[in-house]
């Protein structure tokens, strides 16, 4: 079994430890570990993956992960990376968030045996706690002097503007008593994290000792591990498209829509994705690296991102879906598809609105009809698409005098209509 730092390290996933002790820390036994995740909206986007993936790890590699819900943290809002103060929500708001979310970490993690995983919400011993209690029992051991150091605090203080609220200032006491808590009720003696949360988890680590151990200068086995901010090659932010972000709930970004994304990874960002989002071994990889320099149109490393990640967070079923969606987008053979795989697979593409009733009688003439979609911008052009072959209906190959009746309506009421390999227009009749 590979030590949980070095799967971390060699798939790119460590930035930062708290102490050069943690590994023979790890190596003494089975350990407790936590990452945070706070409930901003009904589903989880991608983004959280990489915290996720860490967990997951620490667990195969002999140890325990608790995946902490902010149902209470998320009450206050992480001032990390923002420039304004977040819009309160209520607690039924927030926990109807939390809800939701339901069981996404068993998509990862293992829930039974020995080192099964848990999942906990820090609402329910942060909203018991009184003001005065968390004057006198936690914020007694912060420095404001400290806080006010923290590099998402100072941004805020310098803005004029916006400030930064006593609200969201104290939101590092309550990430650090979250660790605290759980240290005193789960035995967890180590918090996860992206690097921006590396000034929280010491805070928490400080917390704990000062409380209890004895004195300021005790040593407590408490330790943080953070992996880097990951990036696209170019530098951009990933899961974030032109359409929005990209959720890991199906309600949110529907199976085929979230296979596409991995199957579009460039080859400057593929190999880091399959270290990331993957569990694939080291040799799996490295062969899958190989592939991306002697034959990267064959797209093999794409095709098997997508493939695995799919399957993790959706299942074999909707795999099975989305690869035969592609299949159908690729070949033309749309009518395969039942209504709501159209709707998922066609949502990208141009699309016009025509009454259903001209499909009536002798029906709409395709020639006419081009001419108000976005594969042809003239009659005259459309004649001799046409004639061409290079316009289909539905997946068949089109003639010039093809007219479009309501036998042609697939599910959801579209007509599809495609030029050339790749140029679909989608018209709607209502």
């Amino acid at each position: 079994m590979t030590p949980f730092l070095d799967e971390l390290r060699w798939r790119g996933l460590l930035a930062q430890t708290t102490s050069d002790a943690i590994p023979s820390y790890l190596s003494g036994g089975s350990r407790i570990a936590y990452a945070g995740f706070d409930p901003t909206a009904d589903s989880l986007t991608i983004g959280n993956l990489i915290p996720m993936m860490m967990l997951a790890h620490f667990q195969r590699c002999g140890h325990k992960p608790i995946a902490l819900m902010g149902g209470g943290t998320g009450l206050i809002g992480d001032p990390s990376g923002k420039s304004a103060e977040r819009q309160l929500q209520t607690f039924e708001q927030v926990q109807a968030k939390v809800d939701a979310i339901g069981n996404v970490f068993a998509r990862v993690m293992d829930f039974s045996g020995p080192r099964a995983a848990v999942v906990l919400n820090n609402a329910e011993w942060l909203r018991k706690l009184s003001f005065i209690d968390v004057l006198r029992d936690v914020g007694k051991h912060f420095s404001v002097n400290m806080m006010i150091q923290k590099e998402s605090v100072a941004a805020r203080l310098n803005t004029r503007e916006q400030g930064i609220s006593y609200t969201e200032f104290s939101y590092m006491i309550l990430q650090a008593y979250d660790f605290l808590h759980l240290y005193r009720t789960q035995d967890c003696t180590i918090q996860m994290g992206g690097s921006d949360q590396f000034g929280n988890i010491v805070a928490g680590i400080d917390l704990i000792r000062r409380s209890e151990g004895k004195g300021e200068e005790s040593e407590l086995q408490t330790f943080g591990v953070t992996a880097p901010l990951v990036t696209k090659a170019d530098g951009g932010k990933i899961g974030k498209t032109e359409s929005g972000a990209i959720w890991l709930s199906a309600h949110r970004t529907s199976p085929y829509a979230f296979y596409q994304f991995w199957l579009n990874a460039t080859d400057a960002d593929v190999k880091n994705f399959l270290r990331w989002y993957t569990f694939l071994s080291r040799e799996e990889i490295e062969a899958l690296d190989q592939a991306v320099a002697t034959n990267p149109g064959a797209r093999e490393a794409q095709r098997t991102l997508a493939r695995e990640v799919v399957r993790i967070h959706h299942g074999p079923t909707e795999l099975a879906k989305a690869e035969a969606a592609a299949q159908a987008l690729f070949s033309g053979d749309v009518r395969s598809l039942d209504a709501s795989m159209l709707r998922d697979v066609f949502a990208e593409v141009p699309r016009s609105a025509h009454s259903l009733q001209s499909l009536d009688g002798e029906g709409t003439s395709l020639l006419d009809l081009l001419p108000n979609t976005t594969l042809a911008s003239s009659k005259r052009e459309a004649r001799e698409f046409l004639q061409n072959g290079a316009v289909s209906v539905n997946g068949e190959k089109a003639g010039l005098d093809r007219q479009l009746k309501r036998s042609d309506l697939l599910g959801d009421g579209l007509i599809l209509l495609r030029r050339g390999k790749k140029q679909w227009h989608a018209t709607e009749w209502r």
